[in-house]
């Protein structure tokens, strides 16, 4: 193989055609642009124009700002998953499982405020938690055990 038999596949490349190069080319004198008007010239962008219409979004009504500093986020952490924490020996059952403890172990958010506490799972050992919020149900589920659950604000 010598460098003068390199090529490319056959295909790979494909001409650009040149366009307002004469009426023999098939695509002379107006270079597919048709006749006149506006977009027939050149350095024209009509974005949103809907032909003298108001476009849609002038059409709609402007509604609110929603600041992202302003928001606080909330997650959720089930007592199935503190259970298998505790069973892999990343939470200690005997410590007060807080927000600081569920972040350091990856099961919320780092940037969350609040979490709510809920009952999807099962919990086999007596916990002491300090959650926001909890359901009804996961409330129930930590007291029946002997456990301890006290919400913070």
């Amino acid at each position: 193989m010598r460098l003068n038999d390199i090529s490319d596949n056959p295909g790979a490349l494909k001409k650009r055609v040149r366009v307002g190069r004469g009426p023999g080319s098939g695509k002379g004198k107006t270079g597919g642009r048709g006749i006149k008007g506006q977009k027939s010239r050149s350095g024209v962008a009509i974005k949103a124009f809907e032909g003298g219409q108001m476009p849609l979004y002038q059409r709609l009504p402007k509604r609110g700002f929603n600041s992202r500093k302003s928001k606080k986020l909330l997650d959720q952490v089930n007592l199935g998953s503190i259970q298998k924490l505790i069973d892999a020996k990343k939470i200690a059952e005997s410590k007060p499982i807080d927000i600081k403890v569920l972040r350091d172990v990856g099961l919320i958010n780092k940037n969350a405020v609040s979490v709510k506490l809920l009952a999807k799972g099962t919990l086999a050992t007596k916990i002491k938690i300090e959650v926001s919020s909890a359901s009804e149900k996961a409330k129930h589920m930590v007291e029946k055990l002997g456990g301890e659950l006290s919400l913070i604000s």
